[in-house]
């Protein structure tokens, strides 16, 4: 015969216990404040500075050609996250891009991230910790400065 105990382990729902509470805290990042991850509304505004800069100059020097907008945009991206750890949007918004070790980004996983993140896919596929397949592939993470 069926008991209470059978069934009560499912309609209980999910086992929850290592569903972390805040983004970033499986990687060890604090909850808020500076070092925690960047959140979406200031990476979007940031990603918006960064594309709306490479507009303006791609506006001048090439009659707005979108291919000329996205080349900007990745060697913006590539040069200055992986020199800086952050691109003018980024400064701004006041985030930057580390390795999960504290680490500056470099110039390899500036390069890789700039790519990945032109594709566009792999940036909108995130993570319970907020960060996109680019951030996942050079073991990088964007945090609040």
């Amino acid at each position: 015969m069926v008991d209470r105990k059978d069934i009560g382990s499912w309609l209980s729902g999910p086992d929850t216990s290592n569903i972390s509470k805040y983004p970033g805290e499986r990687l060890g990042l604090p909850e808020s404040g500076r070092g925690s991850m960047a959140r979406a509304g200031r990476r979007i505004v940031a990603i918006c500075i960064d594309w709306g800069l490479c507009y303006l100059i791609a506006a001048a020097f090439f009659h707005t050609n979108s291919t000329a907008i996205l080349g900007i945009f990745a060697v913006e991206q590539m040069v200055l996250v992986g020199t800086l750890g952050y691109s003018v949007g980024h400064r701004i918004m006041r985030i930057q891009v580390r390795k999960l070790d504290g680490a500056p980004a470099g110039l390899l996983a500036g390069v890789v991230r700039a790519v990945l993140l032109c594709l566009l896919i792999p940036a909108v596929i995130v993570d319970a910790d907020q960060r996109g397949l680019h951030d996942r592939a050079m073991k990088t993470v964007l945090v609040r400065r």
